[in-house]
Order: C-alpha cells, then structure tokens, then sequence
C-alpha cells in the first residue's frame, strides 16, 4: 500500500504541471489570434474614416461649385459671340483694370461678353460664367487679409470651400503668395490663376486640360 500511495504521489504533481502548460498555451495562443484579427480591423477603421471624410469634402465642394454656377448655362453650353451692331464693327469687349473685381448685376449671374482671345477664349458657357463668380469671390476674400502668406490664403480659401485638393502651387515668390485652384467640373477646364501680396490681389480664370491629373505646367494663363 505504501508503494502504491508513492507512486500516485509521484503521478499526481507532473499532471498538475502538464495542466498547467496547456492552459498556458492555450491562452498565448488565444492572446496571438487577439492582436492578429486587431491590428487589420484599427487599419482598416482608419482607412475607412479618412475615406468618409474625404467624400465628404468632395460633395461639399460638388455642392459649391454647383451653387456659384447655379446662374449660368448648362455644362458644355457654347458661348456666342458678341452681337454686332447693324453695319458696324465688332467691338473689343472692355477688360476691368488688373486687381478690379466684377460686380455682378442685380438678379443674378450673366453671362459676360465672350472673349476672341486668352484663355477665356477656350471655355465654355458655363465655364466662363462660373469663373467670373469664382473671381470675385476670391479676391475679395484673399485682398481682406491682413497678412497674405501661404497659410492665411490657404486658410481663406478653405473658408470659401475650396479644398486643399483642388489648391495648387501655393507658395511665396519675393513679395507675392501665389495660387491656381482646380475647378475642372462636369467636363469644363476652368481654373484660377491668383496672386497676392497685401496691397494688390489678382484673380485670373485660366484654362487646365479637361482631362487627367491636373498639372499647373498645362495650363493656360492669360497676359
């Protein structure tokens, strides 16, 4: 009986431990599927809200672009030239002095007179409507700054719902902050060409390419 009760005894303590290394390794591994199944969900939730936030913004802006042309012809509309007087010559159309805004008439955008040459020449109805909006809109804000660096015009357009995707080449050259905002839409090539400096705000419209990424060396700027 002695013998008998030893060799239980000695049994009895290499289960106990053969127990105790399994459920150790069951939880390491319970532990290593835990962190392998987390990791991708936290990536894949941040993947989708920056992806949320981006659409977002890109309706918001749809929506802008949408509310200032809300006036003008319908994309592609081609633009008609300048009615001639009865037996005279066509006239230039008078260009505003550099850094002058364009009040809009009362009721509404119109259209304005179409140009024959620059890049204007090369933009639609719409296009060409909707950029002199986007003009105005512009200048009057960046030329309220009191100081006018990269980060303050970037911040006043952000204000006016340009988003940062759509705003190229803004940097400081000498005295002056320029910028070039992407507003190619529903097929159109407008953008805007801008400087500032404090004291004088130009706001040009400009012609991209309708398609592809844009590229500011493809654009076409006015003199």
């Amino acid at each position: 009986m002695k013998r008998t009760r030893a060799r239980i005894e000695a049994v009895v303590p290499v289960t106990r431990r053969r127990r105790r290394t399994l459920a150790v390794t069951a939880l390491a591994a319970l532990a290593l599927t835990a962190c392998g199944s987390g990791q991708p969900e936290s990536q894949g939730g941040r993947s989708k809200t920056a992806d949320a936030v981006s659409a977002r913004k890109d309706t918001a802006f749809t929506k802008m672009l949408d509310e200032v042309a809300r006036e003008c012809p319908p994309p592609g509309t081609k633009r008609k030239p300048p009615a001639t007087p009865e037996g005279g010559a066509p006239t230039a159309p008078v260009e505003p002095p550099p850094g002058a805004t364009v009040e809009p008439p009362p009721g509404g955008a119109v259209e304005p007179a179409a140009p024959t040459a620059g890049p204007e020449a090369e933009l639609d109805a719409r296009d060409w409507c909707a950029g002199a909006q986007h003009e105005q809109r512009v200048a009057e804000a960046v030329s309220q700054l009191q100081e006018s660096g990269p980060a303050q015009v970037r911040k006043a357009l952000n204000g006016l719902g340009y988003i940062d995707e759509r705003i190229h080449g803004l940097k400081r050259s000498g005295a002056v902050t320029k910028f070039v905002i992407d507003l190619r839409d529903k097929g159109g090539r407008l953008c805007l060409d801008g400087t500032a400096n404090g004291e004088l705000t130009e706001v040009k419209a400009c012609a991209a390419p309708a398609d592809g990424p844009f590229d500011i060396a493809n654009i076409h700027r006015g003199m």
